[in-house]
């Protein structure tokens, strides 16, 4: 066994493995025997077939196999003991010339490697300047956080007459049905569809065609009580007698709300409540502002590094290792997003070996805490039990591809924070008009 290791141009290299019959004979030996066990050849009992017979058979395949499992690993065992840092995987050269398995005992093997790039970020808050942006509160954003807050526990109350967007309930009855208690949704109706039921009290009757009524196959026979294959048969003509009206009324600031909303009696009043608003929307702001600086750290590693990658060796083996799932067309169209991600990673890995960085699991759960936290506050309860934050955050970790979201949500801010350390940050409040800008 012999690895030659030529430089070549765009930070690739080639490397040419020579391998002997001492390298692969055992491992040949070892299969074709295997194939002699479980071949089945007219004539022979299983496990009886002479090896000439099996040679002629498997020994070209076998060989060509072996030796080339032979190469592949002395190559990758080579680049380790090297320290060779590459990119993508070995490829196989188009310089390979033809291999006679059949006559020849000595095979020349050649492979080409992406070199990665030597990362070198030296940070200097003299020079290193990234911009912290923070969003003013306006006031449409405090009444509008109010107000969905105030209607999240709001409640239906009946009222005598139809004014706009009430639910209903009503019977619906034909010759051939009766269906009692059904719903009536005005709120997702238009101005238009909504005009016949506007000034109708209860008791009320109207005819309605409950295709119109009801837009959907599934919500027909939901309403009907039967399968969606049956509703053909059903003259859809009904007369509709209202049975009840109620609206939505949104909940007023008194002890009532302050009961329902904070039951562990953090907010008791309008002042605490308007501070309880406000700390949440700078929570929530501070998220997009996180993320967004985040990003702009991000980019400016990406510009700092200025790493270059052996492009061309990059796109074949994209398109070799996609098995042609991909056009070569693809591949270009979207190889600058691919290499800025390859690119970060190689920071990520800089970061990661010079500061000895590190995931762990107490961080894991906290960051999983975090976003059940989120969950159950976006359905109306922004205070849970540590013990329940506990349970879900399980939950959540122990799915796969979330825990693997999280993981890398984690390790990343740990990049940016330690590049942080030596930036110089600048902080700006701006609109949150002009922050949505900052993403166009």
């Amino acid at each position: 066994m012999n690895i030659v290791r030529e430089n070549l141009d765009n930070q690739t290299a080639l490397l040419k493995v020579s391998v002997g019959e001492q390298d692969y004979t055992e491992a040949v030996d070892k299969a074709l025997r295997n194939y002699r066990k479980k071949a089945n050849v007219p004539g022979f009992r299983p496990g009886m077939v002479p090896m000439g017979i099996i040679n002629k058979m498997y020994r070209k395949s076998t060989v060509a196999e072996e030796a080339y499992r032979v190469a592949t690993k002395a190559s990758v065992d080579n680049l380790n003991e090297s320290n060779t840092k590459t990119l993508g995987e070995l490829m196989p050269s188009s310089k390979q010339e033809p291999i006679d398995f059949e006559n020849s005992t000595e095979f020349e093997f050649l492979f080409e490697i992406g070199i990665a790039p030597e990362v070198n970020i030296e940070l200097d808050k003299k020079e290193d300047k990234v911009t912290k942006y923070s969003i003013k509160i306006a006031d449409d954003m405090t009444s509008g956080y109010k107000e969905n807050y105030l209607r999240r526990f709001g409640k239906l109350e009946d009222v005598d007459v139809v004014s706009k967007d009430e639910a209903l309930t009503v019977t619906l009855d034909q010759e051939e049905m009766k269906i009692e208690e059904a719903y009536v949704g005005l709120v997702g109706m238009s101005e238009e569809e909504r005009a016949p039921f506007i000034g109708k009290k209860v008791w009320d009757k109207m005819e309605v065609n409950v295709n119109e009524l009801y837009k959907t196959p599934s919500q027909r026979a939901s309403i009907l009580g039967v399968k969606e294959d049956e509703l053909d048969g059903i003259n859809p003509e009904f007369s509709l007698e209202i049975t009840k009206i109620r609206q939505f009324i949104t909940s007023e600031l008194n002890e009532e709300f302050f009961k329902m909303a904070f039951p562990e009696g953090n907010v008791n009043n309008e002042d605490e409540f308007n501070k309880y608003v406000e700390q949440q929307i700078e929570s929530e702001l501070s998220r997009e502002t996180d993320y967004k600086f985040a990003i702009d750290v991000k980019d400016y590693l990406l510009k700092k590094a200025n790493l270059s990658l052996p492009e061309e060796f990059l796109k074949n083996w994209l398109y070799a290792v996609n098995d042609g799932k991909f056009s070569k067309e693809d591949i270009e169209k979207e190889f600058p997003a691919f290499a800025d991600m390859m690119r970060w990673y190689l920071i990520q890995r800089y970061f990661v070996e010079k500061l000895n960085l590190e995931v762990t699991q107490d961080e894991l759960k906290e960051e999983a805490k975090a976003m059940a936290a989120m969950q159950f506050a976006y359905y109306g309860m922004p205070s849970v039990a540590d013990d329940m934050l506990e349970n879900y955050a399980e939950q959540i970790l122990s799915n796969k591809e979330e825990l693997k979201k999280i993981h890398d949500k984690v390790f990343e801010k740990k990049i940016v924070d330690a590049a942080s350390e030596n930036l110089s940050i600048s902080k700006k409040k701006i609109s949150a008009e002009d922050f949505n800008k900052l993403f166009q």
